[in-house]
């Protein structure tokens, strides 16, 4: 008797082992870092909740190839010293096929070489400095900071016409990659002497008296203020009570959130910014993501979300188009990608670095939510 229960206890064993490997095998993982807690916790959930709704989409028409789309993913909090780990975790133990870099610059460019040395396609949501795609495996969905930088210029330049312009930015990579596209674009027609005021802040900053005091003084007639969300609506709305009046005021990518106007109320009225994410884009699926996230979360959709939506669902039409989940062959369909309706735009491919080629928006914020203001096409104005 005792042989016999040790006998079906190993059947039973076995049979639980294989039913999990055939579990297993049934799903095809794609991995996640964003940063669910922390100070950038609303685009961290953001990345995440919008994946789910591409998730489900895919699961809910059959899956990929036979089988169903399985997101792993975990909290990095825009740290890099917490990413590394993460990433290694994603590809010894959850074995995901490809990556989604949901999360900032400095723990995407972290983790970016560990996935390109394993053969790992990875493709940035949004972090935008150049050294995330240094790999041949590294693709980015959203912008360059230089690109950005680069807009940003021009629109001071030539939407405002602007004859003064100041520069503000934060000291980190981010900051940085933004203005050196800022300052390159004024060099490139030879504009730079208007360029009246340059100030950087440490990226931890919360009051903006005094950067706000020198663009009174020098009052010119276009600001470009980048940073994220928790910083510029801050400055925004210091800048308006202290009477900073007749002086336009845009910024890029990082203030792309509905916090904007949570946070800067009124002070953030006609703040334009340069993003991807086009709320007014007629185009059906993109109205029905952004009703969708709507109803869900009852709070406005943004560019990080939209950006993780796109760059998830790249690697989902790659695995189709390689037809497999070998490494290479997802890559080389990532890189031959044209023409891919995204949220985010039409993407017209990635270049041999693997940047993404597709149109800047230009949104401003109407009645405490973004709207459509303008978008660029000139590709020497877009490309990376």
């Amino acid at each position: 008797m005792k042989v016999k229960s040790t006998l079906c206890a190993i059947i039973v064993l076995l049979a639980c082992l294989f039913c999990g490997a055939a579990s297993a095998a049934d799903t095809i993982k794609i991995g996640v870092l964003a940063p669910i807690t922390g100070f950038a916790a609303s685009d961290g959930f953001s990345t995440i909740e919008s994946i789910k709704l591409a998730q489900e989409k895919v699961n809910a028409a059959g899956g990929v190839l036979g089988k169903q789309i399985e997101v792993v993913y975990y909290d990095d909090a825009a740290d890099p010293k917490q990413a590394v780990p993460l990433a290694n975790k994603l590809i010894t133990q959850d074995k995901v096929v490809a990556f989604v870099a949901g999360s900032y610059s400095m723990p995407s460019r972290a983790v970016a070489p560990i996935f390109d040395e394993e053969e790992i396609p990875l493709v940035a949501a949004y972090a935008l400095h150049p050294e995330i795609t240094n790999g041949d495996y590294t693709f980015r969905n959203g912008f360059l900071g230089t690109t950005e930088g680069r807009v940003a210029a021009y629109t001071a330049l030539e939407l405002f016409k602007a004859k003064t312009v100041a520069l503000v930015t934060s000291d980190n990579d981010f900051g940085q990659t933004l203005k050196d596209g800022f300052v390159g674009y004024l060099k490139s027609v030879g504009r730079e002497k208007d360029l009246i005021l340059q100030q950087t802040y440490p990226s931890s900053e919360k009051d903006f008296a005094v950067y706000l005091s020198k663009i009174k003084d020098a009052a010119p007639d276009v600001v470009f203020f980048s940073g994220y969300y928790f910083q510029t609506a801050p400055a925004l709305k210091q800048a308006k009570e202290m009477g900073i009046e007749n002086i336009r005021f845009i910024g890029e990518q990082g203030s792309d959130s509905p916090k904007m106007a949570e946070i800067a109320l009124d002070a953030a009225e006609g703040f334009v910014i340069l993003t991807n994410l086009d709320r007014d884009d007629k185009r059906p699926f993109v109205q029905e993501f952004l009703k969708s996230y709507r109803d869900r979360h009852n709070i406005e959709p943004d560019m990080v979300g939209a950006s993780a939506y796109d760059a998830f669902m790249i690697i989902v039409d790659a695995i189709k188009t390689a037809g497999g989940t070998d490494g290479k062959a997802i890559r080389d369909a990532i890189a031959a990608t044209k023409n891919y309706d995204g949220l985010t735009g039409v993407i017209n491919g990635f270049d041999a670095a693997g940047e993404v080629l597709k149109p800047v928006q230009l949104q401003e914020i109407k009645e405490g939510k973004f709207r459509y203001f303008g978008i660029v096409t000139d590709s020497e104005l877009i490309k990376p």
